[in-house]
């Protein structure tokens, strides 16, 4: 297998990582505007070498990843075509997909087009922040063009399965809207948010210094890369002033709402939103597995985390993961220890109480 990469970010350098771990034969080229993280990758034994350009090495490959920022990838597009072979799969990795279907078609490039989205990410960029496992259990969006035969959507389908991620094929026009809603909007919210506090703060920064928890946790991705996300929200400019138009709506109501000190309709914003947050994927239900996790208070003191382990280990009770949440709802100081199953997290509650530590269980 061979496989190219345009651009070596932290999803193209994650995703290379993992075709790295997965087909550990096989070949990967890559360029990047950013000749130094390209150079890391060959240090790092997961890019094979590195071509002068977009040239004829591409001409053979099996995929091609264009991973560059949303803009840049249609000028990429008219570079490959007169390179790839009739058994060529390009896709990219961008978060709106209606420009770059859009380009394909103009370029009459369908039979070798699949556009991809992997709903995963992180608010660092870079491929100094890729992870193997930044795609493992998180949906990958395919959005086939018109006329690619359906074998190879299938067979691209199941090379994303391979490397741990979901494949979820959609129309490139649903997806935009979809991610308007669930991807897109959020940017917009948390950025606008913080700039609220950040006017909205007292001369001497009080707002500033007790931010902590929700605040922290529903602005976390306003840290993210203003460049990508200007192309993002310029290149899916309708579905976003549409969810937007609905969310400021949404909102009016509720202002009316506290003005009018109508208590049981703010109970129910409340509740209607507690109730569909806890019915999404990451509480088992969808083919994300279930999360077995509790969560600790834990006192600031030497010592403090290797304690719980060792009893945990005396126990015969093994962890898949733990780590301090800087940010949540409960107090400060609390860890995350995550189970390989249900009953080991059960056990695990249990026996810590005995050593009166305090449980959370989510």
């Amino acid at each position: 297998m061979k496989i190219g990469f345009i651009g070596l970010g932290l999803i193209g350098g994650s995703i290379a990582r993992a075709v790295r771990h997965f087909y550990p034969d096989a070949e990967i080229i890559a360029c990047s505007r950013t000749r130094a993280s390209v150079e890391q990758a060959v240090r790092d034994g997961i890019v094979s070498r590195i071509p002068d350009g977009i040239d004829e090495d591409f001409s053979d490959c099996d995929y091609i990843f264009l991973c560059a920022p949303v803009t840049s990838n249609a000028a990429y597009l008219k570079q490959l075509k007169p390179l790839i072979g009739p058994s060529c799969i390009v896709t990219d990795v961008g978060s709106t997909k209606s420009d770059i279907h859009a380009q394909v078609t103009k370029l009459g490039m369908e039979a070798n087009f699949i556009g991809g989205h992997p709903m995963a990410g992180s608010e660092k960029t870079g491929y100094a922040n890729s992870k193997r496992i930044l795609i493992e259990n998180a949906y990958y969006v395919i959005t086939p063009a018109a006329q690619v035969p359906p074998d190879a959507v299938e067979r691209y389908r199941n090379f994303v399965e391979s490397l741990k991620a979901l494949p979820l094929v959609l129309d490139y026009r649903t997806h935009d809207y979809v991610t308007a809603g669930v991807s897109h909007l959020p940017h917009i919210i948390a950025s606008s948010l913080v700039n609220l506090v950040r006017d909205s703060d007292t001369k001497d920064g009080i707002m500033k210094l007790i931010a902590a928890g929700g605040f922290k946790d529903i602005t976390r991705i306003a840290s993210s890369s203003p460049e990508m996300w200007e192309q993002i929200c310029m290149t899916n400019r309708e579905n976003i002033s549409s969810i937007l138009r609905d969310y400021i709506e949404s909102l009016l109501r509720i202002r009316q709402q506290l003005d009018d000190a109508e208590a049981g309709a703010v109970y129910q914003l409340f509740e209607t939103s507690r109730d569909y947050r806890n019915s999404l994927p990451e509480k088992g239900s969808g083919p994300i597995q279930r999360i077995y996790e509790i969560y600790c208070d834990m006192v600031d003191e030497v010592g403090g985390i290797a304690t719980l382990a060792t009893i945990l280990a005396s126990n015969q009770i093994s962890l898949k993961n733990i780590g301090i949440v800087h940010s949540r709802e409960f107090i400060e100081a609390v860890l995350r220890i995550e189970f390989y199953d249900e009953q080991a997290m059960k056990q695990a509650a249990d026996i810590l109480r005995k050593y009166r530590y305090v449980i959370y269980e989510r």
